[in-house]
């Protein structure tokens, strides 16, 4: 059916689209769903059609067979006159009314299998685009988590804890650096930072006594 191949081609069209393009998929996944759907509005135009034509044909083999029955009466009618002329006139216009009657019967019986295969397309259709509407959702939700966890790394990287982490290190290792070199000289003096540091008392002490 030619709507349905042109339906193939716009899918692996939107298909080929959403793979090669990363730009925004979540719009990508969007306008698959629409293209779907308008694809779907087509389909069901050409399922009305059909349904037309297949209500037509039924009329119209109903009508046929009625205008047969019509001619059969009057062959008949005309047979009780006595009119065999008008008789096999009205025979030969019944035979080709029942003729065209059959015709249209056996095309209405083609046009109704055409329309139920279409009914099931149109079905099944319905489901994909929604099953295409489930999948949105939840690559929608993906794609929000994914963007998200994203921003945090990129966040995290930016950061500068790291960064002032080391340098308070670094700070602190000098600082240790000093205390170690000071311990070391007042070992080389021989004396005991404590004593230094009541010496220094002592000292200061005598210079107010002088004063």
């Amino acid at each position: 059916m030619k709507w349905l191949n042109q339906f193939t081609l716009v899918m692996r069209s939107n298909l080929t689209t959403l793979r090669e393009s990363v730009e925004n998929p979540e719009r990508l996944l969007h306008q698959l769903v629409i293209d779907m759907e308008q694809e779907l509005d087509s389909v069901r135009a050409s399922v009305a059609e059909a349904v037309a034509d297949e209500i037509q044909m039924r009329k119209r083999a109903a009508r046929d067979r009625d205008e047969a029955e019509s001619w059969m009466q009057r062959a008949a009618t005309a047979m009780k006159r006595g009119d065999e002329a008008i008789a096999k006139s009205a025979l030969q216009q019944k035979l080709s009314a029942t003729a065209r009657a059959d015709r249209l019967a056996e095309e209405h019986a083609k046009q109704q299998a055409e329309v139920a295969k279409l009914q099931d397309a149109v079905h099944d259709l319905e489901d994909k685009i929604r099953q295409a509407k489930q999948k949105r959702t939840l690559l929608s939700a993906r794609l929000s988590r994914a963007n998200s966890t994203q921003k945090i790394h990129t966040a995290l990287d930016r950061s500068h804890a790291d960064s002032a982490f080391a340098q308070f290190n670094r700070l602190e290792d000098k600082v240790d650096r000093q205390e170690a070199l000071t311990e070391a000289w007042e070992r080389m003096d021989g004396k005991d930072p404590d004593a230094r540091e009541l010496e220094r008392q002592f000292e200061a002490a005598e210079r107010e006594q002088r004063l």
